[in-house]
């Protein structure tokens, strides 16, 4: 039988594998300033950590990401090749800009991110700080929802301007998706306002609702929250709350299990129109649906909904191993992850292909 020389075959064997599971992803990481990153981080750093996913040239080799001891991993997030070659050709890409949920990371939302990268899409994530499960986290970090949005400007501005990424992006086609407080970001980087006074009156009347009581991941009291604003630099970022933080490129949200929701003006989001859509778990207690989700799709014109049963608010995390199942508190209330992450994956790439358009 003819072979083969064995370069060729190694390519062919890499092309068929491609072709089988969509495109080889890449990962890389930038850093980039943040104007109010100081005020939220715990050591006063002005900078904003940045997470890439892109589709790479096929001969790129992926490696296995986890999150936790390398020897006994808490969750799994997929494959990538670090900072492998963009795939070849002259096409800009659509972007997606991504923000992770409170206390969380871009590393833990891979699995969506990885996912949107392997079907075309640069997938643009960020570390939020102050409010990330890298770094000590703050009460700033954890206040000034807001920020996360323009995190997620500083975000797409960095990646455009950068040599290496911005020829490849098409900055006509920018969507933006988020989980929990990440689903809040991309609501508000879709042009939805924020007034922080209202959750403050939503969490006195309502003191037993998931979004105002402790957080898992880090905890807030009143208390904490009047001795920030002593600061007067703090104060004064707060009265930039209920600014424009809209980012104009967006052309879509996809946003799920969204919180904070009440902290939002509902005359804005009846004026969104930017396309979006929400998906939630109606088990979820963490961000109860009926005052976050259900909010958001009962106001925002033409949204559209899924709504999955059965399922809480830890199923958008990245898939927990056995260790992860047995000591992260997440792990340990979350059920049906894989089916979750199936579900929200291909509503994504049909909501982003509907909106911005093919990828190929």
């Amino acid at each position: 039988m003819w072979k083969l020389p064995s370069a060729a075959g190694a390519l062919l064997l890499v092309l068929a594998a491609t072709l089988a599971h969509g495109a080889t992803v890449g990962e890389t990481h930038r850093v980039t300033s943040d104007a109010t990153a100081s005020l939220r981080d715990a050591e006063q750093r002005p900078a904003l950590r940045i997470t890439v996913w892109y589709p790479a040239a096929p001969d790129a080799v992926e490696h296995d990401i986890a999150i936790g001891p390398p020897s006994r991993p808490l969750f799994e997030v997929g494959s990538v090749a670090p900072d492998a070659a963009f795939a070849p050709g002259d096409d800009r890409r659509p972007v997606i800009l991504l923000s992770h949920g409170f206390g969380g990371t871009a590393r833990i939302m891979g699995w969506f991110g990885i996912a949107l990268a392997r079907k075309g899409y640069i997938v643009v994530a960020v570390d939020h700080p102050g409010n990330n499960g890298v770094d000590k986290m703050t009460v700033a970090g954890a206040s000034l929802w807001w920020d996360r949005a323009e995190d997620l400007r500083a975000a797409l501005t960095a990646t455009t301007q950068d040599p290496s990424i911005g020829p490849h992006m098409d900055l006509s086609r920018v969507g933006v998706a988020g989980f929990s407080a990440g689903g809040f970001t991309a609501l508000v980087a879709a042009g939805a306002r924020v007034q922080p006074l209202r959750l403050r009156q939503f969490c006195l009347a309502h003191p037993d609702d998931g979004i105002c009581r402790p957080q898992l991941e880090f905890n807030v009291t009143p208390q904490d929250y009047e001795a920030m604003l002593e600061h007067p630099e703090i104060k004064a970022e707060v009265a930039r709350a209920s600014a424009d933080h809209t980012i104009p490129q967006v052309r879509a949200a996809f946003v799920m299990a969204p919180a904070i929701v009440q902290s939002l003006e509902s005359a804005s989001l009846a004026r969104l129109r930017v396309p979006v859509e929400i998906i939630l778990g109606d088990a979820d207690t963490t961000a109860p649906p009926s005052t976050n989700g259900l909010v958001v799709a009962r106001l925002v014109p033409r949204a559209s909904l899924i709504r999955l049963a059965g399922v809480g608010h830890y199923d958008f995390l990245s898939s927990c191993t056995a260790a992860g199942t047995a000591t992260a508190p997440a792990c340990k209330l979350a059920v049906r992850q894989s089916e979750t992450h199936r579900i929200a994956i291909e509503a994504a790439e049909a909501f982003f292909g509907r909106h911005l358009g093919a990828t190929h």
